[in-house]
């Protein structure tokens, strides 16, 4: 039993709490981050793409516009 919660909160952490906390990490600071905080961002998002590949359909993390003209 011990060893399935520990294969389920691995899951968890790997499928979506560290992937949703990157999205809205790099949300954020998409335009103020260095160079070294984006190759190391560039990293996570190489290693929990799974994640985020999950959440990409639902997420609408796109910049205000001007509004409609």
């Amino acid at each position: 039993m011990f060893l399935l919660a520990t294969y389920a909160s691995l899951g968890f952490l790997y499928l979506v709490a560290i992937p949703l906390a990157l999205y809205f990490w790099l949300n954020k600071r998409w335009h103020t981050m260095g160079k070294l905080e984006r190759l190391g961002l560039y990293g996570l998002v190489f290693l929990f793409f799974p994640g985020l590949i999950l959440f990409a359909p639902f997420l609408n993390l796109r910049l205000k516009g001007q509004g409609e003209a």
